[in-house]
């Protein structure tokens, strides 16, 4: 079964960012994975939002 497809606005919403801060990510190389559907179309899948906070999971501020 195929899940639920965040729009920009949800997604930015979930990581508490601006959307033009998903914006900015596409256009930069995508660190956050994203669907293009059609032409225009952007969506985010929830595991791969879930799985890029987890990537983002540090123990020092001094850490990349």
């Amino acid at each position: 079964m195929i899940e639920k497809l965040l729009t920009t606005q949800e997604a930015a919403r979930l990581l508490c960012v601006s959307m033009a801060f998903l914006e900015r990510d596409r256009w930069a190389g995508a660190r956050i994975p994203f669907v293009k559907i059609g032409s225009r179309a952007v969506r985010y899948r929830l595991a791969d939002l879930h799985g890029y906070i987890e990537s983002q999971i540090k123990l020092s501020t001094s850490q990349r």
